[in-house]
């Protein structure tokens, strides 16, 4: 069934006539061949991708797919730095995935409209995917697996994008999502710990599932360019941040490192320049999941047995805390990115108070707590 399952999709038998009903119908038919898609969307990682695993575990063929909406592309909602982070986050995901004999398959269009024409085409038995926590993201996939039901295709989906099961924590909070960090932390030490991270998907974890891919792969589903999606790159900066898995576990490799940097991290200095970028910053690499935050979390874990540490919201733990109750305040509030119909948000009106307008405008005089979440919002 469609939800969180641990099914390898592999169990469904198929029925066979026969002349002889009385001995024939009683032997063991063959199972149904298992022909999974993994769809990417945040989590694009080898490392510790549950649903990736489940989906690879007794499958005869598998696809990894991100769709990628050509309208999108060009609103004005995304700007050109985030879409060059993404599609080299997609660039180092393929090359990772060539390593393994497969490829990543970037598909245009919407997924609603795209996938069920693949799953046809593939034979496809079994979907998996990451867990979306936030709102649109919820009811994309509630609609995908509704779908996928009536086309008999299992779906299995996994948390790995956050430390916790959100919807675990809100109902330990009679069923609202705790509106304090203090109130957070609270319920958050009445539950077991973060779960640890799964292995990476490797050769061996493969084992004789395979990938089908064709002579013209790159032109029908490689990774397309900035200017095929109709940005002009002549404006582009060098980036600050070069997207994809590699580059994150290898950033992650370098903190852990330096041992008196995490052992002292405290909460940052409220100035106008703490909201530059960091070129050893993880933020983006959390928020497009080419980092596991549960890896990220119990190697920090580690670390700290062995150090001298601060303790939250002070400490990097506190940090990726954070991160995990504004999303668990967002899970179940659609307009959580708005002021208006967010039950969470006051109502202030900013465009009949030119006073606040101009505070809000001008930085320097805004409360530093928004410049602390500004920090950690793209976690």
């Amino acid at each position: 069934m469609p939800g969180d399952s641990n099914s390898s999709c592999a169990g469904v038998q198929t029925p066979t006539t026969s002349n002889n009903p009385g001995t024939r119908a009683q032997q063991n038919q063959p199972l149904r061949e298992k022909h999974t898609v993994h769809w990417f969307r945040k989590g694009l990682r080898l490392h510790d991708n549950p649903a990736l695993l489940s989906g690879i575990t007794g499958a005869v063929t598998f696809r990894c797919v991100f769709v990628i909406d050509p309208w999108f592309a060009g609103s004005s909602n995304v700007g050109i730095n985030k879409w060059r982070f993404l599609l080299q986050c997609l660039e180092d995901l393929d090359r990772n995935l060539r390593k393994l004999n497969s490829r990543l398959f970037v598909i245009r269009g919407q997924p609603a409209d795209a996938l069920p024409k693949l799953f046809k085409d593939w034979g496809t038995t079994c979907l998996t995917f990451e867990e979306d926590p936030e709102p649109f993201g919820r009811v994309r996939d509630k609609n995908i697996s509704e779908m996928c039901k009536e086309l008999s295709i299992e779906v299995i989906q996994k948390v790995s994008h956050t430390l916790y099961k959100l919807e675990n924590i809100i109902e330990k909070n009679s069923s609202r999502a705790p509106l304090t960090y203090h109130q957070f932390q609270a319920i958050i030490a009445t539950i077991d710990p973060p779960a640890p991270a799964e292995t990476t998907v490797t050769q061996d974890t493969i084992g004789k599932a395979y990938t089908p891919i064709s002579e013209d792969h790159d032109d029908k589903y490689g990774v397309p360019t900035l200017e095929e999606l109709g940005f002009d790159v002549d404006i582009l900066k060098p980036p600050v941040w070069v997207g994809g898995e590699t580059e994150a576990l290898a950033r992650l490799e370098r903190h852990l490192e330096r041992k008196a940097w995490v052992a002292s991290f405290g909460r940052p200095k409220m100035t106008p320049q703490s909201l530059l970028a960091s070129q050893t910053g993880l933020s983006p690499y959390l928020r497009f999941g080419c980092l596991s935050t549960r890896l990220f979390y119990h190697q920090l874990t580690d670390l700290y047995k062995n150090i001298k540490r601060a303790y939250p919201p002070l400490s990097l733990h506190g940090q990726l805390l954070w991160r995990e109750f504004f999303y668990c305040a967002a899970t179940k509030n659609p307009n959580f990115d708005k002021m208006t119909g967010n039950p969470i948000c006051v109502q202030i009106p900013w465009d009949k108070n030119a006073e606040a307008l101009a505070k809000w405008a001008n930085v320097s005089d805004f409360p530093c707590n928004f410049q602390l979440f500004l920090q950690f919002q793209n976690l």
